[in-house]
């Protein structure tokens, strides 16, 4: 080019009006979904009024897919289609145990794009059948760990975008607000007598709740501590405990939508306060005693968290200290007759729930924990 020359301007225009044209439809219905529902309910655990503790647990069972994957699905729905990552006609694949997969195919099939689930064989029937009425494909694998490198290569042979709830969890929620569970707690907590919580207690599958509530209460200046309760056969509490990020699992969770064989990037490690691993014997019976206190049968998970909410409770009776305590209805049991409610399939596990089932009870009956 001659001295003195201008530079010629290279110019790329890759817009295109009808693709644009179909992500602002697509975006529009997932909002207009959020606006037409209500926010979800906070439940009271009847204890004794002279303990001065209330506990709470938050009903995200009453989403329209029926699980507090609902928030998830939405958040990752909108972070896909704005990045330009979801797009018309090509299948969204996501690993899942199953109540992220539904909400999944509840919101793919809002936005007219295929979407297939990998997943457990061991997934409940009743997840796999509300996939398939959603819409969705389930896509089995053998072995739990397998989940993340099938997802990704299907959606490579099928030329779709692999969601990657476990990557993408924390990233995509607004945890300053936009009406996050954590916001919503806030809120609704306002009227009570011990508005801000003492602990909030949840459970982690990709971790993505437990960052957003624990990063909404210190952004809100709360002195709310955070905990998390981890099942057995899942390595997030080794990880934490030991500050390890290569910590492991060998087996698969057998309480569904928590538990990981891996430390997830959604688990953030330094937002928690405090960690409990729980017996899945103790996560069963404490799901029995819920229905049993408010007649609502809920998921494992939610029993998980109702444990560890309930020591607690029993630490703060002990101690003399008043105040209140959050944990979450994380599903439906109505999704695991065939597993928490089955006592055929306990014996199946060799889960003896009894010892904690008497726990409970006398933890109820006289406020002393067991040792």
């Amino acid at each position: 080019m001659p001295t003195g020359a201008a530079v010629p301007t290279v110019d790329v225009d890759r817009s295109d009006p009808p693709y644009r044209a179909w992500l602002k439809e697509a975006v529009r219905k997932v909002q207009a979904d959020a606006n037409r529902s209500a926010d979800t309910h906070l439940l009271r655990f009847p204890l004794p009024d002279e303990w001065g503790i209330d506990l709470y647990l938050k009903d995200e069972s009453t989403h329209p897919t029926g699980s507090l994957k609902h928030r998830l699905a939405r958040s990752l729905f909108l972070y896909g289609l704005c990045n330009g990552w979801v797009r018309p006609e090509a299948p969204v694949v996501e690993a899942s145990s199953g109540s992220t997969a539904v909400s999944e195919a509840y919101f793919a099939k809002l936005v007219g794009v295929p979407f297939i689930a990998v997943m457990p064989r061991t997934t409940s029937r009743e997840k796999c059948r509300l996939i398939e009425f959603h819409g969705g494909q389930c896509h089995f694998v053998d072995d739990p760990r397998k989940m993340y490198e099938e997802a990704a290569a299907l959606a490579a042979r099928s030329g779709g975008h692999y969601m990657d709830q476990f990557t993408y969890a924390e990233r995509a929620t607004d945890w300053r607000g936009n009406n996050n569970i954590a916001e919503s707690i806030h809120h609704q907590l306002r009227l009570e007598r011990h508005p801000e919580p003492a602990w909030i207690v949840a459970t982690a599958g990709t971790g993505g709740t437990s960052a957003t509530i624990a990063r909404y209460v210190r952004y809100m200046q709360q002195d709310t501590r955070v905990c998390v309760a981890d099942p057995e056969n899942s390595c997030f509490f080794d990880g934490w405990r030991h500050r390890d990020p290569a910590a492991s699992s060998e087996r698969g969770s057998r309480i569904e939508g928590i538990g990981r064989p891996r430390m997830e990037p959604s688990f953030v490690t330094g937002a928690i306060d405090r960690m409990m691993k729980v017996p899945d014997a103790a996560s069963v019976a404490a799901v029995r005693a819920l229905e049993a206190a408010i007649g609502r049968k809920a998921g494992g998970s939610t029993g998980t968290g109702l444990w560890a909410a309930l020591k607690i409770v029993a630490e703060m009776a002990d101690q003399g200290r008043a105040g209140s305590v959050v944990t979450l209805i994380c599903d439906p049991g109505e999704r695991y007759l065939d597993k928490y409610y089955s006592d055929a399939w306990l014996a199946e596990q060799g889960l003896d729930i009894t010892p904690y089932a008497m726990a409970i009870s006398r933890f109820l009956a006289t406020g002393r924990w067991p040792a």
